[in-house]
């Protein structure tokens, strides 16, 4: 007997109730002091993280019961679903490789970045909690929002769609880290364009959620430990880095297609 789909029907709804679960993190970050995480992400960033699989939860409940609930869950371990290899292959090497493209372009360039990649005993903690990070926020953002909307809309529509509101969503962090107005419009432009990325690697590997929470903890794990970490990865206010994230988007909507982002 086939098992029945899981019903997601309320994409708009979904960032509604990550808008309204995500709101007073923030407001609380104003008073707060600066942060001890990794990349200097705000502790109430902890508890904003969380709105997307909570958000999601709820709706999954509300339209399947218990049992489509579990069942939504059980695909953070849908690794079996990816059945040309290849595309994990490309989930854990793409973003370390635009990552390398960023390191010989800064190089290239004379700006003062350091030679050696900033790997320290925190790593393994910081692969951690971004895997978790990867996984609340993919369960709402991919295996919920982006799988309602591709029923309607195109791939690359869908992926903006997402994107749009997933960018807007880091924007308060943004702000608390005191990062600069270049900088932000950069980084706002690249999440969408990660987001691009995102929905390529889902739908090439058969809509495995696993796949794409592995691009996304590798992918800011990375960025960690990028020669001079963060602030390194992001000097010339992101322009060369997310410059070079926002071309691979465009790249592989031109060769794999804006429709399906599949050949």
């Amino acid at each position: 007997m086939t098992t029945p789909e899981i019903k997601k029907n309320h994409p708009l709804a979904f960032f509604a109730l990550v808008l309204g679960l995500s709101a007073p993190f923030w407001i609380i970050s104003i008073g707060s002091g600066k942060s001890a995480l990794p990349d200097n992400i705000p502790v109430t960033d902890i508890g904003a993280t969380l709105s997307p699989l909570i958000a999601a939860c709820l709706l999954v409940y509300l339209e399947n019961g218990k049992l489509g609930l579990q069942r939504f869950l059980a695909r953070i371990f849908d690794v079996k679903k990816i059945q040309d290899r290849r595309w994990l292959i490309a989930a854990i090497l793409v973003l370390p490789a635009l990552y390398l493209v960023t390191y010989a372009v800064m190089r290239w360039a004379a700006l003062p970045i350091p030679q050696h990649l900033n790997l320290s005993m925190a790593l393994p903690g910081t692969l951690a909690m971004f895997t978790i990070a990867a996984t609340v926020e993919e369960l709402g953002y991919t295996a919920y929002a982006t799988d309602a909307l591709q029923k309607k809309f195109s791939a690359i529509s869908t992926a903006l769609l997402v994107g749009l509101p997933w960018a807007l969503w880091h924007l308060p962090s943004m702000i608390k880290m005191e990062q600069s107005t270049p900088l932000i419009i950069w980084g706002l432009v690249a999440t969408v364009a990660f987001r691009v990325i995102t929905v390529w690697i889902y739908n090439n590997s058969n809509r495995s959620l696993f796949a794409v929470l592995i691009a996304h903890a590798i992918g800011t794990t990375a960025r960690t430990a990028f020669p001079g970490g963060r602030h390194g990865y992001e000097l010339a206010d992101g322009s060369i880095s997310y410059a070079i994230i926002i071309l691979a988007a465009i790249t592989v909507t031109l060769l794999w297609g804006p429709r399906t982002l599949r050949r």
